[in-house]
């Protein structure tokens, strides 16, 4: 049984740390109150933009505008979203085993697949494993994810009018809530056309003040940076999420493993003190 100061050294140990895991905790909710403020303020705006993107594919044809070009997918961009930061759980590793996923289900499909990772975790993986990156960009925060977001976007379009890719996906953690992120593969380019409703017949075309090619040249850019925004606002705030769960686990655990280093404590004090009984009497009887 280890001595009383190596458990009361331990004790102190895991002290320490519950108050660290609990400091983040707190730290990790106050920003996932902050992120979450910024998803739901997004949400509604990505989501409208979405819907009229996609009725203005539907009703443009694909020769209207570059991004609406549909080739064959032989080279495939996918851009995964990681954090820059650990001890927030399975968050990143859920993200790179589904992106593992993908490669490994769509090998015989494409011809080439690309990554572009988001977040030093995803590329340290990568690495790790010996796995190519065609572009790394860093973490994104609260402060740079607009502007960042706006350079993937610029550099991903890019690609895809220079047919240097034919099909981009977005691989990042949908929040639902700080328990719960869902994993989420979406297809950002080319962008896909409004399906009708049965019995909605074919679409009926309708007067564009500008001109169509004027409307879809200003809004198809604007749609991919707010389509990288919004998932970069998603990823974030499962992040946060993430890490307030693990670290609240993590306090909890160091409760309990205070409470079992405290028994054991007792138990050899107790122990201890028996011997040391055990001795006195047993000098005692020596001297009659």
């Amino acid at each position: 049984m280890p001595s009383l100061k190596a458990i009361r050294t331990r004790i102190s140990t895991v002290r320490s740390t519950q108050k660290i895991t609990r400091a983040m905790k707190l730290v990790a909710a106050a920003k996932l109150r902050k992120a979450q403020e910024n998803i739901l303020a997004a949400r509604p705006y990505a989501v409208k933009l979405h819907e009229m993107i996609s009725e203005l594919a539907l009703r443009a044809d694909m020769e209207a505008h570059p991004l609406l070009a549909v080739r064959e997918p032989r080279r495939v961009l996918l851009v995964i979203l990681t954090s820059d930061r650990g001890m927030c759980g399975a968050f990143n590793t859920n993200i790179l085993r589904a992106a593992e996923t993908y490669r490994q289900e769509n090998r015989s499909r494409h011809e080439e697949i690309n990554l572009a990772v988001v977040g030093q975790k995803g590329r340290d993986y990568l690495r790790h494993r010996g796995v190519a990156m065609s572009r790394y960009y860093p973490g994104l925060d609260v402060h740079t994810a607009l502007e960042e977001s706006k350079e993937i976007a610029t550099s991903v379009i890019d690609a895809f009018l220079s047919c240097d890719l034919d099909m981009v996906y977005l691989l990042y953690n949908e929040f639902k809530s700080a328990m719960q992120q869902r994993i989420t593969v979406e297809q950002l380019l080319p962008i896909i056309p409004m399906e009708l409703q049965d019995g909605a017949g074919s679409a009926i075309d309708i007067i564009y003040e500008p001109s169509k090619l004027e409307l879809l040249e200003m809004v198809m850019p604007m749609y991919v940076h707010v389509e990288i925004y919004r998932a970069t606002l998603e990823s974030m705030a499962s992040e946060f999420g993430a890490r307030m769960t693990a670290m609240e686990n993590a306090t909890s655990n160091a409760a309990e493993m205070i409470s079992t280093l405290t028994l054991d404590y007792n138990k050899a004090r107790q122990a201890t003190i028996t011997k040391e009984l055990l001795d006195i009497v047993s000098g005692a009887e020596a001297l009659r």
